[in-house]
Protein backbone atom coordinates (compact mmCIF):
# COMPACT_ATOMS: atom_id res chain seq x y z
CA UNK A 1 0.00 0.00 0.00
CA UNK A 2 1.44 3.36 -0.97
CA UNK A 3 1.59 6.08 1.70
CA UNK A 4 -0.43 8.41 -0.51
CA UNK A 5 -3.12 5.73 -0.80
CA UNK A 6 -3.65 5.49 2.96
CA UNK A 7 -7.00 6.36 4.46
CA UNK A 8 -8.05 9.71 3.05
CA UNK A 9 -8.36 12.76 5.27
CA UNK A 10 -11.81 13.74 6.42
CA UNK A 11 -13.81 15.71 3.85
CA UNK A 12 -12.89 19.38 3.79
CA UNK A 13 -9.38 18.83 5.15
CA UNK A 14 -6.42 20.31 3.33
CA UNK A 15 -3.14 18.55 2.66
CA UNK A 16 0.10 19.70 4.21
CA UNK A 17 3.37 20.42 2.47
CA UNK A 18 4.18 17.12 0.76
CA UNK A 19 7.26 16.63 -1.37
CA UNK A 20 7.81 13.97 -4.01
CA UNK A 21 9.78 10.96 -2.82
CA UNK A 22 11.39 8.58 -5.30
CA UNK A 23 10.08 5.00 -5.31
CA UNK A 24 13.15 3.88 -3.37
CA UNK A 25 12.65 6.68 -0.82
CA UNK A 26 8.94 5.84 -0.52
CA UNK A 27 9.77 2.21 0.20
CA UNK A 28 12.38 3.08 2.85
CA UNK A 29 10.06 5.64 4.48
CA UNK A 30 7.22 3.10 4.48
CA UNK A 31 9.38 0.51 6.23
CA UNK A 32 9.88 2.88 9.15
CA UNK A 33 6.45 4.54 9.17
CA UNK A 34 3.97 1.72 8.60
CA UNK A 35 4.24 0.06 12.03
CA UNK A 36 3.15 3.34 13.66
CA UNK A 37 0.65 4.27 10.95
CA UNK A 38 -1.08 0.92 11.39
CA UNK A 39 -1.71 1.60 15.08
CA UNK A 40 -5.34 2.64 15.80
CA UNK A 41 -4.40 5.28 18.36
CA UNK A 42 -1.92 6.92 16.00
CA UNK A 43 -4.69 7.01 13.38
CA UNK A 44 -6.84 8.91 15.92
CA UNK A 45 -4.68 11.96 15.14
CA UNK A 46 -6.75 12.26 11.95
CA UNK A 47 -9.67 13.47 14.11
CA UNK A 48 -7.90 16.61 15.31
CA UNK A 49 -7.04 19.75 13.34
CA UNK A 50 -3.46 20.89 13.78
CA UNK A 51 -2.89 24.02 11.65
CA UNK A 52 -5.25 25.59 9.14
CA UNK A 53 -7.48 22.70 8.18
CA UNK A 54 -4.76 20.03 8.26
CA UNK A 55 -5.17 17.09 10.64
CA UNK A 56 -2.54 16.18 13.22
CA UNK A 57 -1.91 12.93 11.34
CA UNK A 58 -1.41 14.65 7.98
CA UNK A 59 0.88 17.22 9.66
CA UNK A 60 2.95 14.53 11.39
CA UNK A 61 3.36 12.53 8.18
CA UNK A 62 4.42 15.68 6.31
CA UNK A 63 6.98 16.52 9.04
CA UNK A 64 8.31 12.95 8.97
CA UNK A 65 8.57 12.94 5.16
CA UNK A 66 10.28 16.34 5.02
CA UNK A 67 12.75 15.37 7.78
CA UNK A 68 13.46 12.10 6.00
CA UNK A 69 13.86 13.80 2.62
CA UNK A 70 16.23 16.49 3.89
CA UNK A 71 18.29 13.83 5.62
CA UNK A 72 18.49 11.68 2.50
CA UNK A 73 19.01 14.39 -0.11
CA UNK A 74 21.62 16.32 1.90
CA UNK A 75 23.43 13.17 2.98
CA UNK A 76 22.99 13.86 6.69
CA UNK A 77 24.14 10.91 8.79
CA UNK A 78 21.18 10.03 10.95
CA UNK A 79 19.31 7.27 12.73
CA UNK A 80 16.57 7.25 10.09
CA UNK A 81 14.16 4.84 11.83
CA UNK A 82 14.24 6.98 15.00
CA UNK A 83 13.94 10.20 12.99
CA UNK A 84 10.78 8.92 11.25
CA UNK A 85 9.26 7.48 14.44
CA UNK A 86 9.97 10.62 16.47
CA UNK A 87 8.57 12.85 13.75
CA UNK A 88 5.40 10.78 13.46
CA UNK A 89 4.85 10.95 17.22
CA UNK A 90 5.93 14.56 17.85
CA UNK A 91 2.30 15.80 18.03
CA UNK A 92 0.70 12.65 19.47
CA UNK A 93 -1.30 14.63 22.05
CA UNK A 94 -4.81 13.44 20.97
CA UNK A 95 -6.99 16.41 21.85
CA UNK A 96 -8.39 19.49 20.12
CA UNK A 97 -5.92 22.16 21.16
CA UNK A 98 -8.21 24.88 19.82
CA UNK A 99 -10.68 24.15 22.64
CA UNK A 100 -9.78 25.14 26.19
CA UNK A 101 -10.25 22.10 28.38
CA UNK A 102 -9.08 21.03 31.81
CA UNK A 103 -5.45 21.26 30.71
CA UNK A 104 -3.05 23.43 32.63
CA UNK A 105 -0.61 25.61 30.73
CA UNK A 106 -0.56 26.78 27.15
CA UNK A 107 -0.70 24.12 24.44
CA UNK A 108 2.51 25.28 22.73
CA UNK A 109 4.50 24.66 25.91
CA UNK A 110 2.77 21.54 27.23
CA UNK A 111 1.83 19.38 24.25
CA UNK A 112 5.32 17.91 23.71
CA UNK A 113 5.10 16.31 27.17
CA UNK A 114 1.56 15.05 26.53
CA UNK A 115 2.72 13.58 23.22
CA UNK A 116 5.67 11.91 24.95
CA UNK A 117 3.45 10.47 27.68
CA UNK A 118 1.01 9.07 25.09
CA UNK A 119 3.83 7.65 22.97
CA UNK A 120 5.60 6.02 25.94
CA UNK A 121 2.33 4.43 27.04
CA UNK A 122 2.04 2.58 23.70
CA UNK A 123 5.54 2.26 22.27
CA UNK A 124 9.07 1.55 23.38
CA UNK A 125 11.05 4.72 22.66
CA UNK A 126 14.77 5.37 22.64
CA UNK A 127 16.44 8.57 23.92
CA UNK A 128 16.62 10.07 20.44
CA UNK A 129 12.88 9.61 19.82
CA UNK A 130 12.10 11.12 23.24
CA UNK A 131 14.33 14.11 22.44
CA UNK A 132 12.60 14.64 19.08
CA UNK A 133 9.16 14.62 20.68
CA UNK A 134 9.95 16.84 23.67
CA UNK A 135 12.16 19.38 21.90
CA UNK A 136 10.36 19.91 18.59
CA UNK A 137 8.91 23.22 19.87
CA UNK A 138 12.31 24.86 20.37
CA UNK A 139 12.86 27.85 20.53
CA UNK A 140 9.38 28.42 22.01
CA UNK A 141 10.34 25.96 24.71
CA UNK A 142 13.75 26.51 26.23
CA UNK A 143 15.11 22.99 25.90
CA UNK A 144 17.35 22.81 22.84
CA UNK A 145 17.43 19.69 20.65
CA UNK A 146 20.32 17.41 21.59
CA UNK A 147 20.63 15.40 18.38
CA UNK A 148 20.86 16.31 14.68
CA UNK A 149 17.69 14.28 14.06
CA UNK A 150 15.86 16.42 16.64
CA UNK A 151 17.03 19.57 14.85
CA UNK A 152 15.85 18.21 11.48
CA UNK A 153 12.39 17.39 12.86
CA UNK A 154 12.20 20.76 14.66
CA UNK A 155 12.97 22.63 11.43
CA UNK A 156 10.66 20.46 9.31
CA UNK A 157 7.89 21.08 11.84
CA UNK A 158 8.36 24.84 11.47
CA UNK A 159 8.26 24.62 7.66
CA UNK A 160 5.14 22.44 7.60
CA UNK A 161 3.41 24.53 10.28
CA UNK A 162 3.98 27.76 8.36
CA UNK A 163 2.76 26.16 5.12
CA UNK A 164 -0.36 24.79 6.79
CA UNK A 165 -1.15 28.02 8.62
CA UNK A 166 -0.88 30.24 5.55
CA UNK A 167 -1.78 27.98 2.62
CA UNK A 168 -4.03 25.22 3.96
CA UNK A 169 -7.00 27.15 5.18
CA UNK A 170 -10.31 26.31 3.60
CA UNK A 171 -12.38 29.42 2.90
CA UNK A 172 -15.13 30.07 5.41
CA UNK A 173 -18.60 30.59 4.05
CA UNK A 174 -18.85 34.15 2.71
CA UNK A 175 -15.07 34.80 2.98
CA UNK A 176 -12.11 34.28 0.70
CA UNK A 177 -9.14 32.06 1.58
CA UNK A 178 -7.54 34.72 3.81
CA UNK A 179 -10.73 35.50 5.72
CA UNK A 180 -11.87 38.71 3.99
CA UNK A 181 -15.57 39.08 3.19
Amino acid sequence: MRMQQRKQSLPGRAKSLRLKLTEQEQELFRQHAEPLLAHPQVLEMEQFVQHGSVSCLEHSIAVAELSFLVCRRLGVRADVPSLVRGALLHDFFLYDWHEKQDRTGLHGFTHPYTALKNAERLFSLNDLERDIIVKHMWPLTWKRPRYRESVLVCMADKCCSLWETFFCRLPQKGKNSIGIE
